[in-house]
């Protein structure tokens, strides 16, 4: 993708178009292998407008936005937590990837590789050594992704998914 990609960050404004593609991506990513009483569960609590909202307020939260043509209009998102650290994780003043999700009709076109970086620099810019992530262990392409990036695999931890118990493997790599 030439030059670089529009990546901002996230407003309590931005709520609505955050929801929706926060729902349809983690939906594209986990339907087919879950049970849709599963995915359902998962999806109201976690990717509702209000929830974003008071998600997007907290100083502990930081969403950045990956936009193409339409700047109105997310086609990817990630973000950055700060708060419990897995005990799996060891490294210098950790930071949590707790998610990086990119629109399927966008996927190899660069937003996902644009959205690391910005996370990269996020977490440098404010000090941070470290950047974990949770990701689960039958997500080949997620797991091929971070792995390119340079993480590492250094535990795994319980993911509750509706009434599914899911293994998450911890993966982590220095700023």
């Amino acid at each position: 993708m030439p030059g670089r990609l529009p990546i901002r960050a996230a407003t309590p404004a931005d709520a609505e178009p955050l929801a929706e593609l926060a729902e349809r991506t983690f939906r594209d990513a986990f339907a087919a292998h879950n049970s849709a009483e599963d995915i359902e569960a998962y999806v109201r609590v976690a990717f509702s407008v209000d929830r974003l909202k008071a998600e997007l307020a907290e100083d502990a939260n930081t969403f950045l936005l990956a936009f193409t043509d339409d700047a109105t209009h997310p086609v990817g998102y990630a973000k950055l937590r700060d708060g419990v650290v897995d005990p799996s994780v060891t490294g210098p003043n950790p930071v949590e990837l707790h998610r990086l999700y990119v629109d399927q009709k966008a996927i190899g076109s660069g937003v996902g590789a644009a959205l690391m970086r910005a996370c990269l620099e996020t977490a440098r810019s404010a000090g941070r050594r470290t950047l974990w992530l949770g990701v689960w262990q039958h997500n080949e392409r997620a797991l091929a992704f971070y792995r390119k990036w340079g993480f590492e695999t250094v535990g795994d931890h319980v993911f509750h998914l509706g009434s599914d118990d899911q293994s998450d493997f911890i993966m982590v790599r220095p700023v």
